[in-house]
């Protein structure tokens, strides 16, 4: 099934040859100093910051570019996204992630390619959904059929849509239930990220299956310091009312963070006029999320820390299905309910002065999908659990080498009216992360996976940076492998009203993959600009047989492009970043150009601090033409034109507890379908007040 359009049980309702033509289109085929030691394992940390900057006056305020923070604790700008080794203006915060290694590091010390997202960038451009994070970030392509709550896919360096890998406080949060596996980014709010890092190239030495494309890691808010609660109230178009209220802090050896995000959007308008019957009116999609968020820490004594994590999430979209082939919007609205609980509970046991530190944890995930349509009143429900238990060593076997160790066991497991499978994975893996004369940096790891169905797979990964004295050019590269298991559905879900079976013997898709590029420093860091070529072979993936009754091990692709951007801070007040992407495509047997794979993808973000209580932010983002099919999948090969965005946001500190903010998005009102039949949201005008209170011990 296309993971862009239609919700997982769409599949019997549908005849089996739209049911393909769709399904090609999501596919190739067709920090606590306090504490006694760090509080969390890596996977759990909020971003560390090194050198962090002097208290700001107003008539010296830090770049924009890094992290133009008022002196007010509650009112915050925030400075552009960071791809990996974008270093600080003068005074500024040196970003660290953990994506790439499993190791805190200096984002500067590594060949990876990555985007960082923190929360004050989240601040300053209002995002609510991590969707909306997704889509100026370079390298991606964010199909969303309707706005708010609609399927949401991501296309990473143009890969499939399921070649993502997509983990929230070290819970791999994938979709067991989805029929190829691929993940709808559409129920994930924003309200309570510290940080994301979008790290892209094959990744599968450290993560396994999955990461072809890459990794998008999340970094949820841990509580640190007097206790500081938050509330947030927001309205404005299509009937959108959205509230947050949060609670953390950290006393002694227990740290904690409470978090509530609701967010409603009562009218969105979706269904192409052209596409409805005559005399029909269309009804706007209505979208409801709540979000309930925790994250604990406990120092039991000066070697073990104890944490947990849980996040569950209740939504519910009333949406235009269709009927009948070729199809036709309907009268009345599906609804499409999900539940989701993200759970991961862990220990971290360190040793010899904490050289040697071990986590084990326990992971837990369960989705569950409840679809109702006018013309199927019982609906059907699919439900998704993930249960993974692991282990990893971090060594300090010298200085700036670090050798890390780990183990897996996987269970997912799958049950429908008329379905119940399950399929386990073990996994080993090592890695070595060196750094020698602050100049030269390595990381390389391995990784052997056992799968009850397919059997052994290994996958690696060999990334080398340097930085030239002198003029600190920094030269990267990396070469890996990547492989994505074949989903329940895939094996195990027969239709046999259509004449359709599945397949037990699917093999995984695979993937080589390699980049190299460079970035450039200038004035004192001030400018810096960089490119990145890649490219990926990928064979063995999986795509419907040539007569539509199954599914096997058929296509291979090609992708190759560019991703480049420049960063300028012009005044301590103004700064502004460009980014431009270029991917081409293709089916490796036909040349042909794959659906929904844009050639030409580029953002421009300026940010200015007029005066210290205001923020100001422009985003224009340009996405070119793309092949896409129909809504109903009746017609393939068609060009959907491309469209152009400029959003505009601001936010005013009214004193040290309450911002005001507001921004317009799609300010020209630019109509477009993304993906074509699916009208994305016209001009959205929003409004709110942030505040926010701190305790004192």
């Amino acid at each position: 099934m296309s993971a862009a359009i239609f919700n997982r049980k769409s599949f019997n309702r549908r005849s089996l040859f739209a049911s393909a033509l769709l399904a090609s289109a999501g596919s190739i085929g067709l920090n606590a100093p306090s504490l006694a030691q760090q509080s969390a394992s890596p996977n759990l940390l909020p971003p560390i910051q090194i050198a962090p900057p002097p208290v700001r006056s107003a008539d010296a305020p830090p770049p924009a570019h890094r992290a133009a923070s008022h002196s007010r604790r509650a009112v915050r700008a925030a400075p552009q996204q960071l791809p990996a080794g974008d270093a600080a203006a003068p005074g500024a915060t040196v970003p660290v992630v953990v994506s790439p290694t499993g190791i805190v590091t200096p984002a500067g010390q590594l060949a990876s390619t990555l985007t960082i997202v923190t929360e004050q960038d989240i601040q300053t451009q209002q995002h609510r959904t991590v969707p909306d994070i997704l889509n100026t970030v370079p390298g991606l392509n964010v199909i969303q059929a309707g706005g708010p709550g609609a399927q949401t896919s991501v296309f990473m360096r143009g890969t499939n849509a399921n070649h993502t890998k997509v983990i929230l406080d070290g819970i791999d949060i994938g979709d067991v239930g989805n029929s190829n596996g691929a993940f709808d980014y559409a129920h994930l709010l924003a309200a309570d990220i510290q940080q994301m890092e979008i790290l892209r190239g094959p990744q599968s030495g450290l993560y396994g299956s999955d990461a072809i494309g890459g990794v998008i890691s999340i970094v949820t808010k841990k509580g640190e310091g007097p206790p500081r609660a938050t509330a947030s109230i927001e309205a404005g178009s299509f009937n959108t009312f959205n509230q947050t209220l949060g609670l953390s802090g950290s006393e002694q050896n227990f740290n904690y963070a409470v978090n509530v995000a609701h967010l409603h959007a009562g009218d969105i308008p979706v269904t192409p006029p052209e596409l409805l019957p005559p005399g029909r009116k269309a009804i706007g999609n209505n979208y409801d999320n709540k979000t309930y968020s925790t994250k604990l820490g406990v120092d039991l004594n000066e070697n073990l820390t104890v944490n947990s994590v849980v996040r569950y999430i209740d939504t519910t979209l009333l949406f235009t299905g269709d009927s009948g082939f070729p199809s036709f919007p309907n009268a009345a609205q599906s609804t499409h309910a999900v539940q989701q609980l993200f759970n991961r509970e862990e220990a971290v046991w360190s040793l010899f002065d904490g050289r040697l530190k071990n986590y084990f944890g326990v992971n837990y995930t369960n989705s569950r999908a409840y679809d109702i349509s006018p013309g199927d009143p019982v609906g059907a429900i699919t439900t998704g659990e993930r249960l993974k238990l692991d282990w990893h060593a971090v060594a300090e076997i010298a200085r700036d080498n670090n050798l890390i160790v780990g183990a897996e066991q996987q269970t997912d497991r799958i049950e429908t009216t008329d379905l119940t499978a399950q399929n386990g994975n073990k996994a080993g893996f090592i890695e070595l992360q060196s750094a020698f004369a602050k100049r030269f940096f390595l990381v390389a790891n391995v990784r052997e996976d056992s799968n009850d169905r397919f059997g052994e797979h290994m996958t690696y990964r060999v990334a080398p940076a340097v930085i030239l004295p002198v003029t600190e050019t920094k030269l990267k590269a990396s070469y890996g492998t990547g492989f994505k298991a074949p989903s329940l559905s895939q094996l195990y879900q027969d239709y046999p009203a259509f004449g359709f079976f599945a397949n037990p013997n699917l093999k995984p898709e695979e993937s080589t993959g390699y980049d190299a590029g460079f970035e450039q420093p200038l004035f004192n860091d001030r400018v810096r600009f960089g490119s990145t070529y890649f490219h990926n072979d990928l064979t063995n993936l999986i795509d419907y047989n040539d007569t539509f009754t199954s599914l096997v091990n058929v296509n291979r692709a090609t992708t190759e492009g560019t991703e480049t951007f420049v960063s300028a801070q012009i005044t301590g007040r103004f700064g502004i970043r460009a980014d431009y992407t270029f991917t081409r495509a293709v089916d490796a047997a036909t040349g042909l150009q794959l659906l929904r794979r844009p050639k030409d993808k580029w953002s421009v973000t300026a940010t200015w601090l007029p005066l210290d209580q205001l923020t100001l932010s422009a985003t224009v983002l340009r996405v070119s033409n793309w092949i896409d099919v129909t809504r109903d999948g009746s017609a393939s090969g068609i060009v959907a034109p491309g469209y152009t965005l400029v959003n505009l946001r601001g936010d005013y500190a009214v004193n040290d507890q309450v911002k005001l903010f507001a921004r317009v998005d799609n300010l020209f009102d630019r109509r477009y379908q993304n993906p074509t039949g699916f009208l994305a949201p016209g001009l959205g005008i929003f409004g709110g007040i942030r505040v926010a209170s701190y305790g004192v011990r």
